[in-house]
């Protein structure tokens, strides 16, 4: 009986199957299979194997001294938040995956920074989405006129990577991965072994040839980068640009990063000239801010070395249904009903008979610890309509017996509200001995339970 021409493929860590598996043996992953076509292995690959011959690569050893490391192996992108999510900069003879949503940026930032990159550098830019003319009517929108950016348009991945090798750019630019294809491959372009093959081939070019690639990457249904998960074990760099469509503010985050830390995050701003860096994310956050309100608190958070303020809002209302309503925009629902358990259990809170709605301003995620307390002061002040003081921040930790448990980086969460105008700042009492009140203006309050934090609300 003839092989089925056809294999299923795990999108999460490239696991191949003769048949569709619910569930994949090899990662665990659920509705991971996706069908493929069977590429026949290639006569050189057969013959090789049947001889036992490989090359010796001895001679190919190094020392690790006698490797030489320049300093200068980082291009200036010119845009601050753009560097400070790579790590200083892009890295000679990297790998860079650009991942997001339809329409969120991704081109558009790529474009703009060909305009930095061009006055001391050449710029190649491979698209096989748009045709040549629609990338210079682009180009001009953005005011992007430099001389030192070049256009092609092909999707043939062999041919392109021919093309960087003979011209030998010192940047390149691939928009999208999931256009490019190998002809020797049967299956169609996007399919996940011709994103895994094509990756493959950019990934050894950018070696050879010591020239950094971006290469830009759709995302699924599921928002994660469309194609089988080995691929962005391929890549230096997997950075993700996140942001509704509808709202001007992107963020821009690093899932993976070889050169840099994974902690950083750029805020950009969408406009009509295209994307603005927002150097001050806390003040972005922060603004139309309610006043005379119940039911907020302002919570610091760290991304990275970066401390940043966000805005929490509650809101508890009387329910109409026989089981209450839970619903957390921004913030993780379990960790919301965990609060609102510890309320009820240690401070007779009850809101069994409320719907509660949890939302962090402008589309930031609460996704640390110290998110806890101002959430829950939030909720607070919601229940009891009680208004906290616009001036106040709050960071920390609860756990389940009440208490406030200490956090990291307690100076640069203080220093940043100092900055931003706050003057008290309720913190943990396990923090203060890194900490000396008396070298802030602000007013630190330390508490070690949430009735000695919900005190401060009057």
């Amino acid at each position: 009986m003839a092989k089925s021409k056809y294999i299923y493929t795990c999108n999460q860590c490239g696991y191949e199957s003769s048949k569709w598996n619910g569930k994949c043996p090899s990662c665990g992953a659920w509705n991971s299979f996706e069908e493929d076509i069977a590429e026949p292995a290639s006569s050189a690959m057969r013959s090789s194997a049947a001889s036992g011959a490989a090359p010796d690569l001895s001679e190919s050893i190094l020392e690790l001294g006698d490797i030489g490391a320049d300093t200068d192996i980082r291009y200036d992108t010119g845009i601050g938040e753009l560097n400070r999510v790579l790590g200083g900069g892009l890295v000679k003879g990297s790998l860079v995956l650009l991942g997001g949503e339809p329409g969120i940026g991704k081109s558009t930032l790529l474009l703009q920074i060909c305009q930095f990159l061009g006055e001391d550098h050449s710029v190649l830019y491979v698209s096989g989405e748009e045709s040549a003319r629609q990338i210079k009517l682009r180009a001009q929108r953005l005011g992007v006129d430099t001389e030192n950016l070049y256009i092609l348009t092909a999707t043939d991945a062999e041919a392109v990577a021919q093309t960087i090798a003979s011209s030998a750019p010192d940047i390149t630019i691939i928009d999208s991965i999931q256009t490019m294809s190998i002809g020797r491959i049967t299956s169609s372009p996007g399919s996940l072994t011709q994103v895994r093959e094509c990756t493959n081939l950019f990934m050894h070019t950018a070696k050879n040839q010591e020239i950094p690639i971006i290469i830009v990457g759709h995302v699924n249904k599921d928002g994660a980068i469309a194609g089988p998960k080995v691929m962005e074990h391929i890549v230096d760099a997997v950075l993700y640009f996140e942001g509704e469509r509808h709202q001007s503010y992107r963020i821009l985050r690093a899932v993976k990063n070889r050169f840099g830390s994974t902690n950083e995050i750029g805020v950009f701003e969408m406009l009509d000239k295209g994307l603005r860096e927002v150097t001050n994310p806390s003040q972005m956050l922060l603004e139309g801010r309610p006043h005379n309100v119940s039911g907020t608190c302002v919570a610091c958070v760290m991304e990275g070395s970066r401390p940043i303020l966000a805005e929490v809002q509650a809101l508890a209302a009387k329910t109409s249904y026989s089981a209450p309503r839970r619903m957390a925009t921004g913030f993780d629902f379990n960790r919301l009903s965990i609060l609102i358990a510890v309320l009820e259990k240690r401070l007779g809170i009850y809101m069994g008979t409320l719907d509660v709605y949890l939302n962090i301003v402008g589309g930031f995620s609460l996704d640390e610890p110290a998110g806890d307390l101002p959430v829950a002061m939030a909720l607070f002040s919601g229940v009891m309509d009680k208004q906290i003081d616009e001036g106040l921040i709050a960071f920390g930790e609860i756990g389940l017996g009440g208490e406030i448990r200490s956090v990291s980086h307690i100076v640069q969460r203080i220093r940043e509200a100092e900055r931003m105008g706050f003057t008290k700042c309720i913190v943990p009492k396990q923090s203060m001995s890194s900490v000396d009140p008396k070298e802030y203006d602000i007013e630190i309050i330390s508490a070690a339970t949430l009735k000695q934090a919900f005190a401060v609300i009057k």
